[in-house]
Formats: structure tokens, C-alpha cells, sequence
């Protein structure tokens, strides 16, 4: 599934403030690319953008998802106070502009005076108010308070100017007010998990929802009063397809113009002259990583010992060539590699069979009759949880299966519909080791994953981690704005981690968006191709729908 809260989800166009659970890979990062969409055809409006999408939305009241796939439609919907631009740089949203006191504790953000939500309401104050009470109030069952619950007081003294004051040095302040910003008049004196809005969402942004066909599609259409412009294109339509190779032939044949290639598909099945001439193809540094997640209540992944055995027997380079075919890097913690928190000194566990063997066996485990490891007569034996449609993970899957039985471990896979596998076994904490990746932003807070206060259902931290030194770092990493500080802080969290290994970290793939060659406009910049969303468009003469 980010930072708003130092964990920033983003959206197509900018950002949305969630860290987030993600099915499929695209996000942000570096974005050199092998082709531009510029045209000298004028743009026109008109048209509909089809994207597949392996995941459904869960719900499109974005404070009460954890998920991308309901945060990538709703990110369409919703605007935040700021939001990051094609730079990477925080720039205002809904708030026109924004002023930071000389000792950082008092935002004040001054609000755009001709944004109307969706259903002609005008937006003011009143609805910053309103999403800040919710998101901190104990009833609703958010994964993303913790960074307003370090707000000492907002207040509005008109209707286009709020004050945000703390009462200590909070370094994601300024990045957690990307949180999506809810209709207050649509949403006071309700029980928020009841609203119509989870189906029905009502916002600011570029597009307004039009239908949400379960288990098909949601439509949505051009906000022709978009503050910044109307998009140019009529229609945005997320089209669920749960199949990666599905989705492809569908994309070959027209039915989607969008979606994330795989590796397999990037490298091998798209290099022909019809493809090219079709389609555009992108590649860059995501924003997420996979990861291994040991559920830390189950007893057997108590012991250290089994943890780090599992790390040593992954061959990650494995991974990144027989997956990724090259694409991506190796991931050794919650870091991207090349951000200013990653420690590149972090003593990640090498590929080292023999050193896995040697760990289960100093913890009791030993070779049994049928060649896989147990002990006290139980075999040692657990099922990697993830979810369906996503054949890259299921690779990886297989492949982790195969080494892993080299060193005595028997290991099953499961497969899960998306919704069914947040709903039932994550958000429950049902599952002995899970196969996801986070997607991650710019600010390094991590707080909702690691810390051992949100361990709560439908918190982040599902596997139950619980370290006193972590808690204490990250508490002082978020508590000051003095970078160096901050990168002593991060930098020690990632040696803890990779000591004890509550992940084995895995890899970082490439962003690999193809979209069609009738859609103009794209621009690729550092944070993605969907920063400018609202300016592409497809010239008259292309246009299909």
C-alpha cells in the first residue's frame, strides 16, 4: 500500500498523505523514458482513459483505506491542502499558499476561494476542521491519526484560513496535510463508516464520480470547474481485471489504454514495431519494495533464529534477474536506495545456505524422514499468504518455495482475491507470512509500520513488531527537523532491522506504466508520468470513445 504523516501516498497528479498496501507496481521516482507522448496535434477535449486495475477498492473515503487501489481512484477525487509537484517539491493544493513559523510549530494555510465540491458546495474551512476531527477521533477506524494526534490546537479564523499549531517539533508536519480533505457538509453528525460516500465519493478534485459497477469498473468523469482546469479528458475508468497477462491481452486488443507492464511483459512481449507504434512504455525507480512479512505472534517466527534463516536462504539476486529481468535493485530495509535515510552501510544477510542451515539447527530444528526439517514431531512448514492477480509475486513465491525447501523448510502458497485478503486475513492478522510490498514517499517517517502502539486491527503494523529502542527512534526521527539527527535516528532503526529481521526485505522493481500512444500531454519528471494528469488529452482525429 507512502508519507502522509511523513508518509505521503501519491496520487496520479500529486499526493494524497497515506502510506498504502500496494497490488501493483506504480509509483514515483526517476523518470527517464525512451519516448514522448508530445504531439504537434492541438490539444482537444474529449475521450476516455481506460486503466486495469488487479485490485477493487475497498472504500472511497480514502482516511478509512489502506489499500492503492481505492486510494488511486480517490486520489482522483480528493485534493489535499498540498500535495507534491513533478519535482518532488511540496506545493500548495487546496491551499493556495502556506506559511511555516521561524520554530516550525505554527502552519498556516491560506485556502483557494474558488474550489466547490463535487455537488456545488463551496469548500472553505469548515471542511479542513471537519476531516481533522474525524481523522483523530477514536471512532473512526483510520490507520492514519498518528500524525494529527500531534497537533496541538487547528483553528480557522475565517473561512479560508486555517492555523495549524504544535506543541513540539513534528518534521512530517507539513507533508501529513496531503491528507485527502472530506466534505464536511455531507459528513457532520454521521457515523463516518456508514456514509454513502464510501460508494459514493463526493471531493474537489479533477474528476467526479460517475459509477462503481462491483467487480467491473469505476467510472469516473471530467470536474469541468476544476480549480486548476478542467481535465481534458472526458472520462477516467478504472477496469478491474484480477490477471496481469488478462489485462495485457486486453491491452493489445483495446481495451485498456493503461496499466503497469510486468517485467516479462516489458522486456519480451512489447518490442515489436506494432507494439511501439501503439503504445508508449516508461520505466523508472518505484517508490515501493516487496517484502517477506513473518507474522511475529506465531510461535515459530518468535525465534530470531528462523527469521535470519530465511533471510540467508533467498537468493535475492535470483529474484531480480529471474522476476525482474534485471529491473529493480535489492532491497535491505524500509529505505529506497538513493534517498537521503538510507543507510548504505546496513549489514543486509547474504544469500548463504549453509548459514540458514546452521540457524535452524542452533534452534532445534532437524532433518526429518522426509527430508524437511522439524521439531517435537512438528515439521517445519508455513504458507506464504498474497494476493491474486499478480504474477510477479507468485514468481517470487515459487521461487523463495524452491530455496527454501533446499534447506529443510516446507513451504505452501496461497493465493487471494485483493478485498478478501486485506479484509480477511491482514487486517485480522490471520496469516503466518505474507508476500506485499509498501509504497513509500519522500519523507522517511515510518511510525505506522514499526511502531508497537499500531498494531491494532487495521493498523499497519499486522505483524505485531514490537521494539522499545525502534519506538524510541522513531518518536525522536519525527520530533525534530535537524536532518542529521533524523538520519542518525533512521539509519540505527535500519541496523535493528536488519538484525532481527521481521521482513526479509527483497526488492525494489522498476515502475513500468505503458500507456496508449493516443494519449498526448505526458510528461515524465521525477515523480512519475501522473503529475500532470488534468493536461492529457487525445487529439480530435484519435479520439475513440
Amino acid at each position: 500500500m507512502s508519507v502522509q504523516h511523513g508518509i505521503l501516498r501519491w496520487r496520479r497528479y500529486g499526493m494524497a498523505g497515506l502510506i498504502c498496501l500496494f497490488c501493483a507496481a506504480c509509483s514515483a521516482g526517476e523518470a527517464p523514458t525512451p519516448r514522448s507522448s508530445s504531439s504537434t496535434a492541438p490539444p482537444a477535449y474529449g475521450d476516455t482513459l481506460v486503466e486495469g486495475t488487479i485490485g477493487e477498492a475497498s472504500t472511497l473515503i480514502p482516511i478509512l483505506a489502506s489499500d492503492s487501489a481505492s486510494h488511486s481512484v480517490a486520489g482522483l477525487v480528493y485534493n489535499g491542502l498540498i500535495k507534491y509537484d513533478k519535482n518532488l517539491t511540496i506545493v500548495g493544493d487546496l491551499a493556495e499558499s502556506y506559511q511555516v513559523s521561524p520554530d516550525g510549530l505554527t502552519i498556516t494555510f491560506k485556502l483557494r476561494k474558488n474550489v466547490t465540491w463535487h455537488d456545488g458546495k463551496p469548500f472553505t474551512s469548515r471542511d479542513v476542521l471537519y476531516t481533522y476531527r474525524v481523522i483523530i477521533d477514536p471512532k473512526t477506524p483510520t490507520a492514519y491519526s498518528e500524525d494529527f494526534k500531534q497537533v496541538a490546537a487547528v483553528t480557522a479564523p475565517d473561512a479560508y484560513t486555517i492555523v495549524v499549531r504544535y506543541a513540539k517539533p513534528y518534521a512530517p508536519a507539513l507533508a501529513s496535510w496531503g491528507v485527502a480533505i472530506l466534505p464536511s457538509h455531507l459528513l457532520e453528525g454521521q457515523d463516518i463508516t456508514k456514509s454513502p460516500l464510501a460508494r459514493k465519493p463526493v471531493g474537489t478534485g479533477p474528476f467526479r464520480f460517475k459509477e462503481w459497477v462491483a467487480g467491473q469498473k469505476v467510472v469516473l468523469e471530467a470536474n469541468k470547474n476544476y480549480f486548476e482546469g478542467r481535465p481534458y479528458l472526458d472520462r477516467y475508468v478504472f477496469r478491474l481485471i484480477p490477471d496481469t497477462s488478462t489485462m495485457y491481452m486486453e491491452l493489445k486488443a483495446g481495451g485498456v489504454d493503461q496499466m503497469g507492464l510486468t517485467p516479462v511483459q516489458f522486456a519480451r512481449q512489447t518490442d515489436t514495431p506494432r507494439f511501439k507504434a501503439a503504445f508508449n512504455k516508461y520505466r523508472y525507480p518505484s517508490n515501493g519494495y516487496l517484502y517477506l512479512g513473518y507474522n511475529l505472534r506465531h510461535p515459530l517466527f518468535k525465534d530470531v533464529r528462523v527469521r535470519r534463516a530465511m533471510t540467508a536462504a533467498i537468493n535475492k539476486d535470483e529474484l531480480i534477474q529471474g522476476v525482474l529481468f534485471g529491473m529493480g535493485q535489492k532491497a535491505n530495509g524500509p529505505m529506497i536506495p538513493g534517498r537521503w535515510a538510507h543507510n548504505p552501510n546496513v549489514k543486509d544477510i547474504p544469500f548463504n545456505p549453509a548459514y540458514a542451515k546452521q540457524l535452524l539447527a542452533e534452534a532445534g530444528w532437524k532433518p526429518g524422514d522426509d527430508g524437511f526439517l522439524q521439531k517435537d514431531g512438528r515439521p517445519l512448514r508455513f504458507t506464504i499468504l498474497t494476493n491474486q492477480g499478480n504474477q510477479q509475486r507468485l514468481m517470487t513465491a515459487q521461487i523463495i518455495q524452491q530455496r527454501l525447501k533446499q534447506v529443510g523448510v516446507d513451504v505452501r502458497i496461497r493465493i487471494v482475491e485483493w478485498a478478501a485478503f486485506l479484509k480477511e486475513f491482514i487486517d485480522k492478522g490471520n496469516f503466518e507470512v505474507v508476500l506485499l510490498a509498501w509504497m513509500t514517499s519522500q519523507d522517511p517517517d515510518m511510525y505506522d509500520i514499526w511502531h508497537s502502539s499500531k498494531t491494532k486491527p487495521g493498523e499497519l503494523n499486522f505483524i505485531g513488531y514490537n521494539n522499545q529502542e525502534v519506538d524510541r527512534l522513531l518518536e525522536e526521527g519525527r520530533s525534530t527537523f535537524d536532518i542529521d539527527k533524523r538520519k542518525k535516528a533512521y539509519y540505527r532503526i535500519q541496523d535493528i532491522l536488519a538484525e532481527e529481521q521481521p521482513y526479509t526485505f527483497l526488492y525494489v522493481p522498476d515502475a513500468l506504466p505503458v500507456v496508449s500512444s493516443r494519449i498526448h500531454g505526458i510528461e515524465t519528471a521525477p515523480a512519475g508520468i501522473g503529475h500532470n494528469l488534468i493536461k492529457w488529452y487525445v487529439p480530435k482525429l484519435e479520439q475513440r470513445y
